[in-house]
């Protein structure tokens, strides 16, 4: 067998490899999330907008959602009146310097369906990530805080879509557990 053949078995080999790696510890791409039938039609009331808003807004239209500009009859409302960002200090060094800082995000938010019931009441999401602070290196201490509101920003899309997720999948199973206990 030639050097070329011999290359290509083991790399052949080390890809399947790989794939019955990442099938065998659980690891799947992440799906977009089906959200109640309810919510075909939504539009979006965030306070103060901005990256946080856009990005809810492309979250929902990837899982089939169709952001309306305004609010009227058919259209659900997500309101999320606070998304607000804090910082905290979490450690101080010697000569009372700070080490150590977090940085917390929390969003509430509540969805009413066309007619106006709560189809998801208020909920309250709070997350945050620490970060190690350099006082020699303010202009890098700004930019790692903006990645991790980033990130921030990410992470809590994801965690309302799950809620509104689960939600919708809630209702569903509501009916069917309500019909067995007759």
């Amino acid at each position: 067998m030639s050097f070329m053949k011999a290359r290509r078995l083991f790399q052949a080999s080390l890809l399947l490899a790989t794939a019955f790696a990442l099938g065998a510890c659980g690891f799947h791409l992440r799906e977009n999330a089906t959200l109640p039938p309810e919510m075909q039609r939504v539009h979006l009331a965030v306070n103060g907008g901005g990256e946080f808003e856009r990005h809810l807004a492309r979250a929902l239209q990837t899982s089939g959602v169709t952001v309306e500009d305004d609010s009227g009859p058919g259209i659900a409302e997500l309101r999320v009146p606070v998304a607000a960002f804090s910082t905290e200090t979490l450690s101080a060094g010697g000569y009372v310097r700070i080490t150590e800082y977090a940085v917390r995000y929390q969003v509430q938010f509540d969805v009413l369906d066309a007619s106006g019931q709560v189809l998801v009441p208020h909920q309250r999401i709070d997350m945050s990530r620490n970060y190690s602070y350099d006082a020699s290196n303010t202009v890098g201490n700004a930019s790692q805080v903006e990645e991790i509101q980033r990130s921030l920003n990410g992470d809590m899309v994801q965690a309302i879509l799950f809620r509104l997720q689960a939600a919708g999948q809630h209702e569903l199973a509501a009916p069917a557990s309500a019909a067995s206990t007759h």
